[in-house]
């Protein structure tokens, strides 16, 4: 379904490429698998099992992750009537609407297609930020939906879970050959670990360019960039008051998230999920001087 979100064909490419280079890799490892005497019944089975999952029930892993209930317009009409805003504007079906009791400052969407999505955000943002900024981060949250981003991601990096998993399983169950000194055990295990650690490069690759392209497609749609970098900052300085704990049981989300659950030191690494937060600003600088509005 078309949208008004502005096209991006840097990130329609990224996408394509993520998808296609994690396909071969993949069955490559599962033929590897295969010639070292797994059962390619065993490799199949587990591989398609975790992809059907994946695809249908993602959506619904995320948010009980982040312990999210989903509230109808009597229950949180301001933020219903935002995303009715938006999703008008965007041309868009509307998402189902999700708030999780934390403190953390932060959004994210999920699902497989715009027609079965979500996006949650936190009791920790709704305090922090006014309705301005907040509008501005749902019009990010629902780019990544627009532009299929969320469920390209969402099967990227679950892929590198698998590797690990068909390993371990398909070995015991398949009866691998484990004769020759142990060398094909040895083999498949330094295999699944650089299927693992590509998976992880490229995936981290396209996050950071999907969050600058939100970003972009957000300020367009509400024509409000310094708002957008209002509540980047906000959130972003917010974040090193949330306790490290807290931090670290929402990890394993930091690539969906609208802005990283770590520490401001840690943003800048080579592997980050998102973008440095100054070069995200600066973006916003950029469109907010060509729309004519200063930051």
């Amino acid at each position: 379904m078309a949208n008004r979100f502005i096209k991006d064909r840097g990130l329609t490419a990224r996408m394509t490429s993520v998808m296609a280079l994690l396909a071969v890799l993949y069955l490559a490892f599962m033929a590897l698998l295969i010639s070292r005497g797994v059962s390619s019944v065993v490799v199949i089975v587990v591989a398609a099992g975790f992809a059907i999952v994946q695809w249908y029930a993602s959506d619904k892993i995320a948010l009980a992750s982040m312990r999210a209930r989903q509230v109808t317009p009597e229950q949180a009409p301001e933020l219903h009537g935002m995303i009715d805003r938006l999703v008008a504007m965007a041309d868009m079906p509307k998402p189902r609407v999700y708030i999780a009791d934390m403190d953390m400052p932060n959004a994210f969407a999920t699902g497989r297609s715009p027609k079965h999505s979500a996006v949650c955000v936190t009791t920790g943002i709704l305090r922090r930020i006014d309705a301005e900024e907040l509008e501005g981060v749902l019009a990010h949250e629902l780019s990544h939906v627009a532009h299929r981003d969320v469920a390209v991601m969402t099967i990227a990096s679950f892929l590198g879970v698998v590797a690990g998993l068909i390993t371990r399983w398909g070995l015991y169950f398949g009866g691998g050959n484990r004769n020759n000194n142990g060398i094909p055990f040895l083999v498949i295990w330094l295999v699944s670990m650089l299927v693992t650690a590509i998976s992880f490069v490229l995936t981290r690759m396209l996050s950071r360019y999907r969050e600058l392209c939100a970003d972009r497609s957000g300020a367009y749609l509400t024509g409000k960039p310094s708002v957008l970098a209002s509540a980047l900052t906000k959130i972003s300085g917010d974040m090193s008051r949330i306790p490290t704990r807290d931090l670290r049981s929402a990890e394993p989300m930091n690539a969906f998230f609208f802005a990283p659950a770590l520490k401001g030191a840690s943003i800048n690494s080579l592997l980050a999920t998102h973008p440095p937060l100054e070069k995200r600003i600066e973006q916003l600088a950029k469109i907010s001087a060509e729309l004519g509005r200063p930051m």
